[in-house]
Formats: C-alpha cells, sequence, structure tokens
C-alpha cells in the first residue's frame, strides 16, 4: 500500500473526566451545579459512555454529590475547609521548603515574572486567581518531588469547590502578591525554613480572609 493510501491516525480521544474537572477548576461549573451526562457529551464533543465513568470517578473523589437522582458540584462545609486548609498549609509549607534547597535559577526567575505579571490584574480577582494557581503549581514542581506534586494536585483539586476566592476581598489582592513575593525571596535565598513559614502563612492570612468572607466581615469584589 503506497503512502497516499495509508489513512492519518484517528484524533486523539478527549479526556472526559479532565474536561470535567477542568470545567469544575475555571469556575464553568460552580458548588450546587447540575450535570447532566447527555448535555456534557454535547458540550464537550464526546461519547455518553466516557462522560458517565468520568462522573462515577468525581463522585467517587467527592467532587460531585447526590442531589436526589441528579448529580451536582460538591460544596465544602465549615469544618471540611478548615481541614483543607490545615493540609493545604503544610503540604505547601513543605514544597516551599524544598524549592528553597532545589528551585533552578531560572525556576526562580519564573517565580518573580509571575508576580510581576499578575500585578496587571490586580482588581479582577478571576483573573488573578487563576494566575494564583499558576504561581503555587510553579513552586510545588519546583519543589522537585513527584509525590509532593501529586498529593498537592488532590488538595488543589477540592480547592475549585470553594465558591468564590479570597482574593475577591477588597485589599487582598495586593496583600497576596506581597506575600508571594516574600515566598520567592525566601526560596532565593535558600532559606528552607524562611520559605516554609512565609507560605504558611500566607495560606493561613488567605484562609482568615475567606472565614470574614463567610461572615461578612470583609466587602468583596
Amino acid at each position: 500500500m503506497s503512502a497516499q493510501d495509508k489513512k492519518p491516525p484517528p484524533p486523539p480521544q478527549k479526556d472526559a473526566y479532565a474536561l470535567i474537572l477542568e470545567a469544575i477548576d475555571s469556575g464553568t461549573y460552580r458548588p450546587g451545579d447540575r450535570l447532566v451526562e447527555s448535555e456534557l457529551a454535547d458540550r464537550f464533543g464526546v461519547s455518553r459512555t466516557p462522560v458517565r465513568e468520568a462522573l462515577q470517578r468525581l463522585e467517587t473523589q467527592s467532587m460531585l454529590a447526590r442531589d436526589g437522582r441528579s448529580l451536582i458540584v460538591a460544596s465544602l462545609d465549615h469544618n471540611q475547609l478548615a481541614e483543607l486548609y490545615v493540609v493545604r498549609a503544610e503540604l505547601e509549607g513543605l514544597a516551599a521548603r524544598l524549592a528553597a534547597q532545589h528551585a533552578s535559577a531560572e525556576e526562580i526567575r519564573v517565580l518573580r515574572s509571575m508576580v510581576e505579571e499578575d500585578r496587571k490584574l490586580l482588581g479582577d480577582p478571576g483573573a488573578l486567581s487563576r494566575a494564583n494557581r499558576r504561581f503555587h503549581k510553579q513552586i510545588h514542581l519546583a519543589s522537585h518531588n513527584r509525590y509532593l506534586v501529586q498529593q498537592l494536585d488532590l488538595v488543589h483539586r477540592s480547592m475549585a469547590l470553594l465558591a468564590s476566592t479570597s482574593l475577591a476581598a477588597e485589599g487582598r489582592d495586593s496583600a497576596a502578591l506581597a506575600e508571594h513575593e516574600a515566598i520567592i525571596a525566601a526560596i532565593a535565598a535558600r532559606d528552607g525554613d524562611a520559605a516554609y513559614e512565609a507560605l504558611r502563612t500566607h495560606i493561613s492570612r488567605a484562609f482568615e480572609t475567606r472565614l470574614k468572607i463567610d461572615a461578612g466581615e470583609v466587602r468583596t469584589r
């Protein structure tokens, strides 16, 4: 058979699980939203079987919950939120400590450039929230510990179940960027203890802000 007679390989099948997870993470689907198998299949251009399997997997991972016969995006109660932030603070702190040991000069420069670019997003909580996730992911990768990165991916997956971002609180966006700068400074100085404390403090302040938002103590944009 000639080369002209050969058929091109079929395009790779879209990963329904990854597509639905990304839609939750980006806020396309928010806590309480109902997910319908047929609508998801049409939206993402995949068959219903992989969508059904993806929904089952997400329910097992507590990303989705049952509401009668329907599946909805899960939400976190106060206790779950507190537990999540405790784990996040410890794991993120560890990532910063390891980054202080293992991050390359190039990785540190990327972190610095991220903060500079993020200054342009002040006043836009949604865009800054997405940038914030990229910044933290870069620190995870700079730890050069694949097992820690995997665990942090799970934690940040659960963070997608929060209906709002603490960066929407008045004044929190500029404070968060200043905290990011302190984290980078500690990593660049190769001070693992300082990097650990700077990142734990950053997460603690974010949690405190979120609690104030929930209590109606601070205004949001």
